[in-house]
């Protein structure tokens, strides 16, 4: 067995232990989630979730889906990206130690995650300075790409402008 599916599997136990702790059923189904989210490399929605989800177990629905995804994110095993879209992304949460910012392409629709280690300190000092408890923070960037602005073509997305 290699180091990831190792990883892997002491991640679903956590999932499992989670579930237990919460008085909830470990199931299939949810496995199946859970594993379709754990193993995905990227950011996803809930519908790409269902999807891969399906792979592994055909029994799994749509509202299992949607009612396991604040189960997920609660765990803190995944994590819920808000780009001010109608929809919500997500992401595995995988050995972070730095604080995360995400820079979102407009060309190409990716989210990049980048180590953003200043905003920890940042959003620690500022709520220090007022007294207050940091609960949350995030750092989004909107851009735009160089290589479809100057050359036409993104190798990232495909795309190609006329």
């Amino acid at each position: 067995m290699d180091a990831e599916t190792k990883s892997n599997k002491d991640m679903q136990d956590t999932f499992k232990d989670f579930l237990s702790s919460k008085g909830l059923r470990v199931t299939n189904q949810r496995l199946a989630i859970f594993d379709a989210a754990y193993d995905h490399t990227d950011h996803f929605t809930a519908e790409d979730l269902l999807e891969r989800s399906r792979e592994i177990d055909d029994s799994v629905s749509r509202a299992t889906v949607y009612r396991a995804l604040p189960i997920l994110t609660e765990s803190g095993l995944i994590r819920e990206v808000d780009v001010g879209r109608d929809y919500k992304f997500y992401m595995a949460n995988r050995n972070a130690t730095t604080f995360q910012a995400q820079v979102i392409c407009q060309d190409c629709d990716k989210i990049f995650e980048i180590d953003a280690p200043f905003m920890e300190w940042y959003g620690k000092t500022v709520a220090d300075k007022l007294a207050l408890n940091v609960e949350s923070q995030r750092l989004q960037v909107t851009a735009r790409c160089e290589a479809l602005n100057a050359r036409g073509n993104c190798k990232r997305s495909g795309k190609h402008t006329s």
